[in-house]
């Protein structure tokens, strides 16, 4: 028998067995703390019942909304998030730049190239950090609406964009000119599209992978579209900044990769602070 002492919803909880709908193994599921997965495949099997309108079966709908919404509140351990930077690990490269010589009065006749992009405090923008092994029960979750990548004045922008496994990428077309859209992949249908300015071409990627995005017509034009698998993955801002939420305590290691500077990882752990920062460099020393 569960005593009432140890939790003000116990009795609700006893009374639910009593009514032959709980069995006792969702006490088990319960306490200490709760195991999240059993619970929620436990619960939606409970939520099809029709005795579910019994003062119980209210708190057991109360239960699976609160496991479903807030998985991290009900354990005793806080997520927290994981800031930091990625910093170009030697002296900053000279900038190169590209001549244009094809529709100039859209590309312009040369612009540096965006293949390596370093801020004044040798931070890296441009770069992917993600968690290599995420938390375990993490699952990718699609976004409100696609992605959007658009071209403008000959350049891909953003040039890094995630989207999670089943999503779609929308590709826009600003200029007042024709462009091409052509994928190099080894997990995803490669594609290779004309596109005249504005039309919209939607693209889904259903596997995991970093996809290149080239344009034949201009070939100094490149982007990338990372597929995730979790919701762990971090673009970085124009001073290598980045940022991964949400992340339960537990030790992990990070993977950063840049399209010229290769991959590297870097453990760290996160415990019951809010923000765990770190600093990776990349790229060859001196």
């Amino acid at each position: 028998m569960l005593s009432s002492g140890r939790d003000p919803q116990a009795a609700q909880f006893q009374g639910g067995i009593a009514e032959g709908f709980v069995k006792p193994e969702f006490l088990d599921l319960w306490y200490p703390a709760p195991d999240i997965e059993a619970l929620l495949l436990y619960l939606d099997e409970l939520t099809r019942r029709s005795r579910m309108r019994s003062p119980a079966g209210r708190l057991i709908r109360m239960v699976a909304l609160v496991v479903a919404w807030c998985p991290l509140a009900v354990g005793p351990a806080t997520a927290g998030s994981i800031k930091g930077a990625v910093l170009h690990a030697g002296p900053p490269p000279e900038k190169r730049t590209v001549t244009i010589n094809i529709d100039q009065y859209v590309c312009g006749k040369s612009r540096e190239s965006e293949e390596l992009v370093l801020g004044p405090n040798r931070g890296v923008r441009w770069a992917v950090v993600s968690i290599q092994t995420p938390p375990p029960g993490v699952r990718g979750e699609a976004p409100p609406g696609p992605v959007q990548m658009d071209q403008q004045q000959c350049v891909y922008v953003p040039r890094v964009v995630i989207v999670p496994v089943g999503g779609t990428v929308e590709f826009l077309n600003s200029d007042r000119l024709l462009h091409n859209l052509h994928s190099v992949s080894t997990e995803n249908a490669t594609f290779n599209r004309t596109q005249p300015k504005g039309r919209t071409i939607p693209v889904a990627f259903k596997k995991a992978e970093i996809v290149r995005i080239d344009c034949d017509l201009h070939t100094w034009m490149r982007a990338w579209v990372v597929v995730a698998e979790h919701p762990f993955f971090a673009v970085t801002g124009p001073t290598g900044e980045f940022a991964l939420d949400n992340v339960p305590p537990g030790k992990y290691t990070l993977k950063i990769w840049h399209e010229t500077l290769g991959t590297v990882t870097r453990d760290v752990t996160v415990d019951d602070k809010p923000v765990t920062g770190i600093v990776v460099e990349i790229g060859k020393k001196p």
